[in-house]
């Protein structure tokens, strides 16, 4: 059976701009560029520091060093990891600029424009009748921040990010409870809320289910709905390892990434970095919003084979045999045109998953931001266990997670889908007993604010406003709260956007590497980092007036709560927190001892080595999975001027090259050719369909907007499919969200493309 990848030769030719592989020589420069400059002796001090890596949530650094990662290999440092430590070492905002700039300049930055303001490094305020932010000093702010959570519990809320530490996360929900209010919304609803809903239904955990350690004894890697190569690079040194060793890598995805089909590793500097590693031994492009169609079709393929493990379903799992009736039933047409992909396509990697002895199944946002998220994790994981590729070392399901904490506030209890066991040990802990009224998620808070129904919201990181979709909801139901209060080390846009009622604070904070004291985060493998204290470049600066996220949460619990039976004062002492998470977080014992043993480890009771899973029966849950329905609205519906050429599209909204999140580092994507951020990526044959030439300029509308001046950029993306950046293109459209999590639908956004000329830029 021989390999199927797409050509250099094709890629290279999709579009001159693009180029032939991902990593290679401008990694290299722009490490050399960040390294040698004026800062670079702080920036080496940085990397250097045991602490973990800012970035994603794959992991690296903490009390191993700043380059090894839980296996003790050296040189896992990535280019985002350089843009997100440079980003946070800028110079402070000057100490009058918030006086100088009204709110109405500082709206018509952009999220780069933003971040390069630099830090902030004292509180300012934008109160009610006034046009900018100004200066305020922190007794003020708490004299505000704690009239502001004497409120009804309902109408509290919180958001954050993954920015932070696992100390911040717990002490965030703790408050939080304590008040009364479950409205703990967190980033993480609007990425991976499917994977861990789906996943604690099958398996009863809801991350990921194999380590580092796995990975590296996997055969086959299928890799779904991944950028790895721009948001994940290190990952891409575990898949250059699997291909060295003879494993296979099955991509799928309705753009072909070129890091996906060649990468060149700096960490490999004779083997990759001067020719690129084959990355992909079988690439997919399914239409977009059909993998749970994908998974049905090698499901059948397998079962059609013989390839399915019968002794395993029969020991191992629940409710298999209506899964096998499901796909045995479907029609083969069916499936096809659902997904678009050819019966040979899906025998293909049915046949490499079937004879593959240790399959790690891993994706990211082009699995979970549809409608159906759930079932698309569901059918992954019904693949996983019909092969018997669950329960043992080098296999299984991993969510890759997006930002470098995120599952550390899922685990600390910073979710409305709150753990009993976690619940009751808060209870004993607090000595009376919490709300059980279910909590606004992401999406129900803007919802909730939208009808009037928040008076107060906490941001710890993040940036709510731009991460909604219909960003003109998400600002008038920002603006109908009366304080909102953003916790952060650097201004993004939702600070000149999403303005409160009455006060708005924004509240500087160090950065990670920074900070006074030990804390500690999880990567998306569920290792636990231990992060050394640190200093600030900013302290000597004149007028920096800094704390971090610990102290102002105690501050403000000590405030509100004053005698109880927590002492919030004294958790200013991180390692008191650690105690009370060792005491109240199911599997967390050990982060009770690391500050005298300095041992990071794996959370126990995740990874999976035998097929004994943490459910009531102790054996997987298997799920059927309805193929999804794929209409899409007529090009009238969109009421476009007449005479215009024009088509519809399914557009998947994306992060560039140089992005992490909201922040934007450089304004254009590298790797897929696109000079700039208001461009939208598409298949020639849907240009030449519509009349359209490369460059010209278009209007994109979606069901909440417009988009006008958009330079068209075509590129090996799935006829029917096109790609626009995140967070700018939120601001045309709404989403369906699937119910069950909670996650819009952001990858399967349908838009009207249409010009009336064509005449290129």
């Amino acid at each position: 059976m021989a390999d199927s990848t797409p050509s250099e030769t094709t890629i290279a030719s999709a579009n001159g701009n693009q180029p032939e592989m991902g990593g290679g020589l401008p990694v290299i420069g722009y490490w050399t560029e960040k390294t040698l400059d004026l800062k670079g002796g702080l920036l080496w001090k940085t990397l250097l520091h045991k602490s973990a890596c800012l970035s994603c949530a794959w992991g690296t650094g903490g009390q191993k060093g700043g380059f090894q990662n839980e296996d003790e290999e050296n040189l896992q440092r990535c280019a985002k990891s350089v843009e997100a430590i440079a980003s946070e070492l800028m110079e402070p905002i000057p100490k009058h600029f918030f006086e100088r700039y009204p709110i109405s300049e500082l709206q018509k930055l952009s999220s780069m424009e933003s971040d390069r303001l630099g830090r902030l490094s004292f509180p300012v305020i934008k109160r009610a009748n006034s046009d900018r932010y100004e200066r305020i000093t922190w007794s003020e702010v708490y004299e505000i921040v704690t009239k502001a959570f004497q409120k009804a519990p309902e109408r509290l809320a919180s958001y954050s990010s993954g920015r932070s530490s696992n100390e911040a996360a717990y002490l965030l929900q703790l408050l939080m409870r304590s008040l009364g209010s479950n409205n703990l919304a967190d980033c993480s609803d609007l990425c991976h809320a499917p994977s861990t809903v789906g996943l604690k239904q099958m398996f009863g955990s809801g991350t990921s289910m194999v380590s580092l350690a796995d990975l590296k004894q996997s055969d086959c890697v299928v890799l779904i709905g991944s950028n790895a190569p721009a948001n994940h690079p290190r990952l891409m040194n575990e898949l250059i390892q699997l291909r060295d060793r003879g494993g296979k890598v099955i991509v799928i995805n309705p753009l072909i990434e070129v890091g996906l089909v060649k990468f060149a590793s700096p960490a490999y500097p004779i083997k990759s970095f001067l020719k690129g590693s084959d990355i992909s031994s079988h690439y997919i492009q399914p239409i977009s919003g059909s993998d749970t169609a994908v998974f049905l079709g090698i499901q059948k393929a397998l079962i059609e084979n013989n390839l399915v493990n019968y002794d395993f379903l029969k020991q191992y799992t629940e409710d298999w045999e209506a899964v096998i009736e499901q796909v045995r039933s479907l029609d083969w047409c069916e499936i096809l045109n659902t997904c678009g992909v050819s019966h040979e396509e899906i025998e293909i990697a049915a046949k490499m998953i079937g004879t593959s002895q240790r399959v790690t199944f891993a994706w990211a946002m082009g699995i979970t931001q549809h409608s159906n998220a759930v079932d698309n994790v569901f059918s992954i994981a019904n693949t996983a266990l019909l092969t018997g590729n669950a329960g043992k070392e080098g296999a299984g399901t991993m969510p890759i997670r997006g930002h470098s904490n995120v599952q550390g506030f899922g685990s600390m209890g910073v979710t409305i889908l709150l753990k009993e066991e976690i619940m009751q040990a808060l209870e004993k802990l607090l000595q009376r007993p919490l709300s059980r009224v279910q909590g606004y998620d992401t999406r129900a808070l803007l919802e909730a604010s939208d009808r009037h129904q928040i008076d107060t919201l906490l941001c710890l990181g993040g940036n709510i406003y731009a991460a909604n979709p219909d960003l003109t909801q998400a600002k008038r139901a920002l603006g109908n709260i009366e304080t909102v209060i953003y916790i952060s080390t650097k201004p993004n846009i939702g600070h000149f956007h999403g303005l409160a009622k009455e006060n708005t604070l924004i509240l500087p904070v160090f950065a990670r590497f920074e900070n006074p004291h030990k804390t500690t985060t999880e990567s998306g493998n569920n290792f636990v980092r231990l992060n050394d204290e640190g200093t600030s470049h900013l302290s000597q600066r004149e007028g920096t007036d800094l704390i971090s996220e610990v102290e102002f949460l105690t501050e403000l619990a000590d405030r509100l709560h004053g005698d109880d039976v927590v002492d919030w004062r004294s958790l200013q002492d991180t390692k008191y927190i650690r105690q009370l998470i060792a005491k109240t977080i199911p599997n967390y014992e050990k982060i009770g001892e690391i500050d005298h043993s300095n041992q990071e480890f794996t959370i126990a009771n995740r990874i999976f080595h035998t097929p004994k899973f943490p459910t009531i029966s102790g054996k997987a849950h298997m799920f059927v999975t309805p193929l999804p329905k794929l209409d899409l609205p007529t090009l009238s519906s969109f009421d476009i001027p007449e005479q215009t050429k024009a088509i519809v599209l399914v557009l998947g909204t994306g992060r560039s090259y140089s992005q992490h999140n909201t922040v934007v580092y450089k304004d254009g994507d590298y790797y897929r050719g696109m000079p700039h951020r208001n461009c939208i990526l598409m298949n020639r044959t849907d240009g030449d369909r519509a009349g359209f030439r490369e460059h010209q300029t278009v209007t994109v509308k979606g069901n909440a907007g417009k988009m006008k001046e958009v330079e068209i950029i075509y590129g090996q993306i799935r006829e029917g499919s096109a790609l626009m950046f995140y967070p700018e293109v939120n601001a045309i459209f709404s989403a369906p969200i699937d119910e069950r999590c909670g996650t819009p639908a952001f990858k399967r956004v349908p838009v009207a493309v249409y010009s009336a000329d064509s005449t290129p830029i």
